[in-house]
C-alpha cells in the first residue's frame, strides 16, 4: 500500500514524497534518496518491492525535482547540498514518525547514497546500501571518461546554468534539468580530490558515519567506475563497508549501467540480495 505525502524541509520548502507500508513490517524503515534529476516515481516498483518483503519505504522528490519542482525553474534557488541538509532529514523525520518502533535505514543511488555522511540525524540509521554512489572527482574516471568528466565539470555543468538560469538536463540526457545552484556546486565538488567531502570541509560529519554500509559496483556504469566507488568507501572512513562488485554476465544479462539495479527485471537477483542484506541488518 502507498500514500502520497508532504513533507517540509529543514527551510519549510514543501517536498513531494511517497509512504510505501508493509502489510506485515519487519521492523525496518527505509529512507530511499534519488539521484541527481531522477523522479521518485522510478523507484516506485523497486519500493513496492521491498514494502512486499516487510518494509516500510519513503521516496521523495529533492527540491527542485519531480513532485517537488517549482513552476519555474529558471532562476529557482537551490544548492545540491540543500538535498542532504534540509530535504534528507525531512525524510528521515517523517519515517521516525510513521513508524517509531522501527530500525531507520536508507538506500542511496549515485549523489544520493554520497550525501549520506552530510544529512544531519544520519547517526539515526542502522544501516546503508549505495547503488552507483562515487567520489565523483574526474581523475577516478578511466582516460576515455576523463575525456568527457573534465568539459563536464570545468565546462558545461558550470557555464550553461549561468547563461540559462537552471541546467538542461533534459537535452542532454541526463535526466530531469536542475536548477542552477544544484549544477554549479555539483561541478564545484567533482573538481576537489575528496568530492563534496573536501569541498565542504565535511570530513568530521563523513567520519561520525558508523553504520554497516553496502556500496554496489556496477561494472558497466559509466557514471560510477569501480575506482569512484572505491573512493566512495574512503570518504566514510568509520563506516563498516563492504563493496559489492556486480557484472551483467554475473546475471546473464547484457548491460545494467547506472540506473539499472532499480528495474523489475532485477527482482530476483539484485533486488532479493539487497534486501536480504538489509534485513539481516540489527
Amino acid at each position: 500500500m502507498s500514500e502520497r505525502v508532504a513533507l517540509a524541509a529543514r527551510d519549510g520548502v514543501r517536498l513531494g514524497a511517497t509512504l510505501f507500508r508493509p502489510q506485515t513490517s519487519n521492523r525496518r524503515a527505509l529512507a530511499l534518496l534519488a539521484a541527481a534529476g531522477v523522479p521518485q516515481e522510478y523507484y516506485a516498483r523497486f519500493a513496492a518491492y521491498l514494502a512486499e518483503r516487510g518494509f516500510g519505504v519513503l521516496t521523495f522528490d529533492y527540491r527542485g525535482i519531480g513532485r517537488s519542482r517549482p513552476a519555474r525553474l529558471r532562476g529557482y534557488r537551490a544548492r545540491m547540498r540543500d538535498w542532504a541538509l534540509l530535504d534528507a532529514p525531512a525524510a528521515l523525520d517523517h519515517l521516525e514518525r510513521a513508524a517509531p518502533d522501527a530500525r531507520l535505514m536508507a538506500i542511496g543511488h549515485s549523489v544520493g547514497g554520497v550525501s549520506l555522511g552530510l544529512v544531519p540525524g544520519a547517526a539515526r540509521l542502522r544501516a546503508a546500501l549505495t547503488v552507483g554512489s562515487q567520489n565523483a572527482y574526474w581523475r577516478n574516471w578511466p582516460p576515455l571518461g576523463r575525456a568527457w568528466m573534465w568539459p563536464a565539470v570545468h565546462l558545461v555543468l558550470p557555464l550553461l546554468p549561468r547563461l540559462l538560469g537552471y541546467l538542461p538536463s533534459k537535452r542532454l540526457g541526463l535526466g530531469e534539468d536542475l536548477p542552477a545552484g544544484v549544477a554549479i556546486e555539483w561541478a564545484r565538488w567533482c573538481r576537489d580530490p575528496q568530492y563534496l567531502v573536501g569541498a565542504l570541509g565535511a570530513r568530521q560529519s563523513y567520519a561520525g558515519f558508523t553504520a554497516p554500509l553496502r556500496a554496489y559496483a556496477i561494472a558497466d556504469d559509466r557514471f560510477a567506475p569501480v575506482r569512484a566507488v572505491e573512493g566512495l568507501l574512503a570518504l566514510y572512513p568509520a563506516a563498516r563497508a563492504e563493496l559489492r562488485r556486480v557484472a551483467p554476465r554475473d546475471l546473464g544479462v547484457d548491460s545494467i549501467g547506472h540506473f539499472g539495479f532499480f528495474r523489475e527485471r532485477f527482482r530476483d537477483s539484485l533486488w532479493r540480495e539487497a534486501a536480504d542484506w538489509l534485513a539481516a541488518q540489527d
